[in-house]
C-alpha cells in the first residue's frame, strides 16, 4: 500500500461493462473510466484498491514508483 502521495496507479479499462452488475458499472465510473482502452492515473490508496479488487476482471493495473 501507499505510505507517500507521491505513487500513482495506472488503471486502464480493457473490458466492457455491458452485462455487468450496476454497482460494478459505477465503480468503474467512479474511477473516471467511461471508454475501452481509456487510462486514468490515482493517488494509490486503500480505498482505490478496494475499488480496483471490485473491477479486476475488466481493468489493467499499472503501478508506478
Amino acid at each position: 500500500m501507499a505510505k507517500t502521495k507521491s505513487q500513482t496507479v495506472k488503471v486502464t479499462l480493457r473490458r466492457s461493462v455491458i452485462g455487468e452488475k450496476p454497482k460494478t458499472r459505477a465503480t468503474v465510473e467512479g474511477l473516471g473510466l467511461r471508454k475501452i482502452n481509456q487510462t486514468v492515473e490515482h493517488t494509490d490508496s486503500e480505498s482505490l484498491r478496494g475499488m480496483l479488487a471490485r473491477v479486476r476482471h475488466l481493468v489493467e493495473v499499472e503501478d508506478n514508483s
